[in-house]
């Protein structure tokens, strides 16, 4: 493949090196990790770097267990690295919760609160102007096309209801970077084919600076910019991998023989790392 890169070196989706002079959304600076369990360590992160340009949607994709989730909660503040830093907008921020917009494997909806109080509560904790919000939120939920069950409780949602909900509470929030844990994992493949079309679109109109696990190839490259290849415990980016296909992107990539070539590539890799 002629898109994998030397991390250090970004390039742009026309093969030339990036000149903006802006630091990076979110930068992960050789991060090391290692967990000690009785008498026992296991090192997860040994060194991995990357980086989320604004703007930018970056996937990490690797075995189970490689420590993705884990490289997760030291971005959000949760869990000290051994080692290296976590950088936004060229500061240095390792440690500190509340800096990024954070959406889990599960929906994790208030079941005591409506889809529009759900979507809301991101703005209410950061004491934003509630009538601006509402509108807002509205504008959102109906793009989501949820303006029917904006009052309806979590539990009477489908699952794909369910995580527009909790992707559009995220995308509320008032940080750039958003980081979504396997957002789709739990949903059947044809509901989450259809909420890969429908994130994409979303991202498109606003263009967030998102950082994504996920185990699914396919969906990596449908929806990034930048994908990372982790190896096994302990992680190391085995590579970085710019996605060549222009955006807008629809469906019918899915079938492009360059896709499907890259596709191909990538479960190789990581084949190839599983036999280790």
């Amino acid at each position: 493949m002629t898109t994998v890169q030397n991390p250090e070196h970004p390039i742009n989706h026309h093969g030339q090196l990036n000149s903006s002079s802006a630091p990076p959304a979110l930068e992960a600076r050789s991060i090391y990790k290692t967990f000690r369990e009785r008498k026992q360590e296991i090192q997860v992160l040994d060194g991995l770097s990357l980086a989320v340009q604004p703007g930018q949607f970056v996937s990490i994709i690797g075995p189970s267990g490689s420590g993705k989730s884990t490289l997760f909660h030291i971005i959000g503040g949760l869990t000290a690295p051994d080692a290296g830093s976590i950088w936004m907008n060229g500061a240095d921020v390792t440690g500190q919760k509340g800096r990024i917009a954070y959406m889990p494997q599960q929906p994790a909806l208030f079941p005591w609160r409506t889809v529009l109080d759900n979507v809301l509560l991101p703005r209410e904790l950061a004491g934003m102007d509630k009538e601006h919000t509402i509108q807002e939120a509205r504008r959102w939920i109906e793009r989501a096309g949820l303006s029917e069950f904006e009052q309806a409780y979590p539990h009477t949602l489908s699952g794909g209801m369910q995580q527009r909900t909790a992707f559009l509470r995220a995308m509320m929030s008032p940080h750039e970077v958003m980081c979504l844990d396997e957002p789709f994992s739990a949903l059947d493949a044809l509901t989450r084919s259809d909420m890969q079309h429908w994130l994409l679109d979303i991202w498109e109109e606003n263009r967030r600076s998102v950082l994504m696990i996920t185990h699914h190839i396919e969906e990596a490259l449908l929806l990034s910019d930048t994908v990372y290849v982790l190896s096994s415990r302990p992680a190391q980016v085995l590579q970085k991998i710019d996605v060549p296909f222009p955006r807008p992107r629809r469906e019918n990539i899915l079938s492009d023989p360059a896709f499907l070539e890259m596709k191909g590539a990538i479960s190789s890799m990581m084949r190839e790392e599983l036999k280790k």
